[in-house]
Order: C-alpha cells, then structure tokens, then sequence
C-alpha cells in the first residue's frame, strides 16, 4: 500500500470512529456535563480497584498462603511418621485443634479427587492467588475447593496413611478486605455522583429557561424569563433581555413610523380618487385609476411586511377549523377552492396548535390568490405530523422553477420570467410576507412541484 493509499484509509477510519463516538454521545448539554462527571470517577474507581488491588491485596494473600502453607507442612509431616492409622488420626485430630483449623481421613465414601482439581467460585477476587500459592508450594495437594463453603478453604493431600481433607478459615488464608474498598468506593462515588447532578441540574436549568425563551421569541412570543444561575449565564441571559427589549422596541417604533407614513400617504390617495371620481370617464381617466389602486395596494403591501402581525396575542387553534373558514370566505368571493383534511381517529381530537389566527390567515390568503392568480385550480391540504402542522397549496399555473424558488421568497424580487404578470400584479412582497409569517410561528415555507396538479406546491409549515 502507497504512503498516499495508507493516509487516506487512516483518514478513513479516523472519519467512522469520529462519528461513530458522535452518534453515541449525548447530545444535550446536562448529558454531556454528566458524563464528563461520571467518566472521571468511574476511571479512579477502576485504576484504583485494579493497582490496590492486584499489588497490594494480592501481595498480601500470598504471604497469608504461606503462613497457613507452614501448618499443612507440620500436620503433614506429623501424619506421616506416625506408626500406624490410629496414631496419624490422633496426630492429625491433636495438631489441628492447636493450630485452628480442621483436619480428617476421607474414607471410602466421601468424594476423594483422582487428580489434581481446582474449584474456584466466578468472582472471587483473591481465589485465583490463594490457588497458585498453594500449587507452588505443595504441588502433592490434589484438590483445592473455595466453592462449597465461602467462609473455608478446603484442601485434599495425600498422606502414608490415605487422603486427608483439612479444612482452613478463609479469613487466614487471603484478604477479605477488597469486597469492602469496593463496597466503600461504590457507596463514596455513588453519594457524590448524586451530589454532582443536583448541582449540576441547578446549574443547567437556567441555561434551558434562556433557550426556551430565545425559541419563543423568535416565534413571536414573548414568555417571563428570570436571570438565575452561574456569573456567565446570568451575563447570557442579561444580554439576551437588552437584545430582545431592542428589538421590540424597533418593531414597535417602525410599525408607528409606517403606521403615520400610511396614514400621511392615505390622504392624498383619497383626494386623487375624489377627484377622479368627479372627471369624465375615459381611458386616461381608467389608467390613472388603476395607478392610484396599485399605489393603494403597494402601501397596504409594504405596512403588512413591516408589521408582520408581530403584536398579535399567540393562542392555541384549531388548524382544520381556521382552513374550512379561510375556504369559507373566499368562496362567497367567487373563488373555488377544494379542501383536504386528514382523517381524524375516532376519540381523538384535532391538536390545537400555538398560532396567531390572523397572521395565519394572511399568509394562507395570500398563497390562495397567488395560486388562484396564476391557475385555474387549486387546492388547500391539512397535513397533521409530530410537531408540526401543514398547510399545502397546490395550483396548476407554471410554477416556478426550483433555480428560482430562493429568489421568489426574497422580498420585492418578482419573477417575470416564471409567473405570468399579466395574470396580476404586485411588489414581489407576498410570499415574503408568507415566510415571515412560518418563521416567526417556528416553521418554514417550502416551494416545490404540485404531482396532482402539476404546477406549484407550497408548503406552509407551523411547529406545534
């Protein structure tokens, strides 16, 4: 393999293993944080358990081995220069009640081992030293069982006069002390792991009240958000209050400048339609009043995108309801409009969605008209998704190709070359308006290719 062809199979894997630890990692910020406090203690517990452990604990079950190896030495010495079986069972019977431990001739009924057997229970921490020691020592034993009771260690060796079974208390022969440092360090890390979360949660709950109060206002809400936590946070969240009072405070001051300049603009409007209305009909009198209703127009236009409906109260609607309405008004206007609602199971109710009614139905309106504008059948779907809500218009006008769907949804951008504009007329502010409307509601508008139709789809997102 070539220096160029080992690279990029290093970046490769380099490149899985990054996402792979990506996608398993939590993705919130209290998991993150917990697990940067639970990895460190986990580590201690394990480097500890297994260095104290294997060097100290096991250093010094050998060398308790080792002393008990000294008395199976001296009983097994002492049973083999006996003259004969009774005096090896006496002696055995004599050393073992002065040495502490228990001591017996296995006869022809009890379990004698054929070879060499080593019976170790799963788990037991110094077991597997105990064993060695004692193969080391006294390679004649022929069995070594620590599972039949957990409190002894017995012993099978050949002796003169037969097998002999010595029974030794377990605490003489290896430390019992790990299973406590365990049981200590677990108790330990656990009171503080649970020490750490309740801080920890009281130091993330007010970076959550600041996100959730960040999300509300850019869906146009504006929810009581109190500065609590640590010197950053609190830093966090006073710059987002001055932020959120600036903006509202422009919001408001140009929906006023707008409203006066509206207001200004109006009258000599209506005195330019008085005074038309007071001239002989004729063609140029009919153009001019065109110009005064699309000036008339333009400015309605332009108020309705700089207000964008932000001082309308949000409040929980019935999105089927607000639709088979919308449809409702346009159809005493001459308009036909088909209405598609999901089905609703039977015992369940439609979700009521966060919204303001009114911006809603400006928007829904104004892709109404548009889709009316520029074809001569459309269509208005509800669709009900988790977490969202969506109004689909779908026309059979000619669209507009997908090159030119971001520009569309610009503000005063009008696409001549897409849409017919002898069909209608405007400032390239409708589905601007539109857009304003689904982002300030936490959504999205989204342009595509009708497939029942056959020319436009818009997709009106809420979330909910």
């Amino acid at each position: 393999m070539c220096p160029c062809q080992s690279a990029l199979w290093r970046d490769t894997v380099a490149s899985m293993y990054a996402r792979w630890l990506k996608s398993i990692l939590p993705k919130g910020l209290y998991g993150r944080t917990a697990l940067i406090l639970i990895l460190p203690v986990i580590t201690i517990m394990l480097v500890v358990s297994v260095v104290f452990m294997q060097r100290h604990f096991d250093g010094v079950t050998r060398q308790m081995t080792r002393s008990a190896v000294f008395d199976l030495r001296y009983l097994l010495r002492s049973i083999n220069a006996a003259p004969d079986r009774a005096q090896a069972d006496a002696v055995a019977a004599r050393i073992s009640t002065a040495l502490g431990f228990s001591a017996r001739p296995l006869r022809a009924g009890d379990d004698v081992a054929s070879g060499r057997q080593t019976i170790r229970p799963f788990g037991d921490l110094t077991g597997r030293s105990l064993v060695s020691t004692l193969r080391e020592e006294m390679p004649r034993i022929t069995r070594i069982d620590l599972a039949r009771d957990g409190h002894q260690a017995i012993v099978q060796m050949p002796t003169r006069w037969g097998p002999y079974q010595v029974s030794y208390e377990r605490s003489r022969m290896s430390a019992s002390a790990p299973h406590q440092l365990l049981v200590l360090m677990f108790v330990a890390a656990l009171i503080m792991t649970a020490i750490a979360f309740v801080v920890l949660r009281n130091q993330v709950r007010p970076i959550r009240n600041l996100a959730r109060a960040a999300e509300a206002f850019g869906r146009g809400q504006s929810i009581a958000f109190h500065v609590s936590g640590a010197t950053e946070v609190r830093q966090a969240g006073r710059a987002f209050l001055d932020m959120r009072d600036r903006i509202e405070r422009q919001i408001e001051q140009r929906t006023l400048m707008l409203s006066g300049v509206s207001h200004d603009l109006r009258t000599p409007l209506t005195r330019l339609k008085l005074g038309l209305s007071m001239v002989p009909e004729s063609d140029e009198t009919r153009a001019l009043s065109r110009d005064v209703d699309d000036m008339e127009m333009m400015l309605d236009e332009f108020l309705a995108f700089a207000r964008g409906d932000s001082l309308e109260e949000t409040k929980a609607c019935d999105p089927l309801d607000l639709a088979r309405q919308i449809v409702k008004d346009m159809a005493r206007g001459q308009q036909d409009i088909r209405l598609i609602t999901p089905e609703i199971p039977l015992g369940s109710g439609v979700p009521l969605v966060p919204m303001r009614p009114n911006a809603v139905r400006r928007a829904l309106e104004n892709l109404l008209n548009n889709a009316r504008r520029y074809g001569t059948t459309c269509c208005l779907e509800v669709i009900l998704r988790p977490g969202e809500v969506v109004f689909r218009v779908e026309d059979n006008g000619p669209g507009i190709p997908e090159a030119d769907r971001d520009r569309a949804l610009r503000p005063f951008e009008r696409l001549d070359l897409a849409r017919n504009q002898n069909r209608g007329g405007g400032v390239g502010l409708g589905l601007a308006i539109v857009l304003d409307i689904a982002i300030s509601h936490g959504g999205a508008l989204r342009l595509g290719d009708s497939k029942a139709l056959g020319g436009l789809r818009c997709d009106f997102v809420l979330s909910r």
